[in-house]
């Protein structure tokens, strides 16, 4: 199996911070997201100005226009997005925490609007972390 690409299961968040990030209302400090400190928060800001991440606004902007581009012979579906959203972090350099990243905004933005992210997808064993 590889190592690379989304995989909820390597989320190092704590259920509880996750929960707690998905239940409040998002005040936009980029470091509200679990996963991302001081040194994730610097990497997302860097870039040019569409490409600058500065709050979690923005995040859920970067996560919501990764859903597409659809075309008559593919739509992006949940586990796609996941994917390019884990590969676009990459490609910010976030070298950590990348799968929890995902995994909250996912949810958070499932929360808003349903459909957007399938968790049964992942569940093919046990709830390991």
């Amino acid at each position: 199996m590889s190592a690379q690409g989304y995989d909820p299961k390597r989320s190092r968040v704590s259920d509880d911070s996750l929960m707690d990030f998905i239940r409040a209302q998002v005040q936009g400090d980029i470091t509200e997201v679990p996963g991302i400190g001081p040194a994730a928060a610097k990497k997302l800001a860097e870039g040019e100005h569409d490409e600058c991440i500065t709050n979690t606004y923005q995040l859920i902007g970067k996560f919501l226009m990764l859903k597409g581009p659809d075309t008559d012979d593919n739509k992006v579906e949940s586990m796609e997005h996941c994917e390019k959203f884990w590969y676009w972090l990459q490609d910010k350099q976030i070298s950590a925490h990348r799968s929890a990243i995902v995994k909250a905004i996912a949810m958070k933005v499932n929360g808003l609007l349903p459909g957007v992210y399938d968790a049964d997808l992942y569940d093919d064993d046990d709830d390991e972390e």
